[in-house]
């Protein structure tokens, strides 16, 4: 079984291509995979409301979307393309999974898993950026 770090996408990103990882340039989303590094997955993939599911050596280019704007069934949408990313990418199902991510990324996805960690949920962004920078 792999252990496997989903990180949500956020608003402030680089204005030109690179690679997912560094892509992202919000203090959250530093902390986050930095957190996300301490946990020593095997792999680290960010949920990109553009691209769907993102390995995080991928390079991206610069866009202006956000899950938090679409509508439910958009959304439903979007969780079945990268269902189908996760799938072809070799994630299993019963991998040991941990979403560093909002409710609306992942709402549609966390069902389909049977090992689910969510450590920020229900944390507001302080109190997520404290518990991220004690790891």
């Amino acid at each position: 079984m792999k252990k496997i770090v989903f990180i949500s996408c956020v608003k402030s990103k680089k204005s030109i291509p690179c690679a997912a990882i560094d892509f992202y340039v919000s203090p959250w989303f530093k902390k986050a995979r930095d957190y996300a590094k301490s946990l020593y997955p095997d792999k680290i993939y960010i949920l990109s409301a553009k691209y769907g599911l993102v390995d995080s050596k991928h390079i991206i280019s610069p866009y202006d979307e956000t899950l938090n704007n679409m509508k439910s069934e958009q959304r439903k949408i979007w969780a079945e393309k990268v269902l189908a990313q996760i799938k072809n990418a070799g994630i299993n199902f019963d991998d040991n999974v941990i979403f560093l991510a909002g409710q609306k990324y992942r709402e549609n996805l966390i069902r389909n898993f049977i090992n689910v960690e969510i450590p920020l949920r229900g944390l507001g962004i302080g109190k997520q950026l404290q518990v991220m920078a004690k790891r």
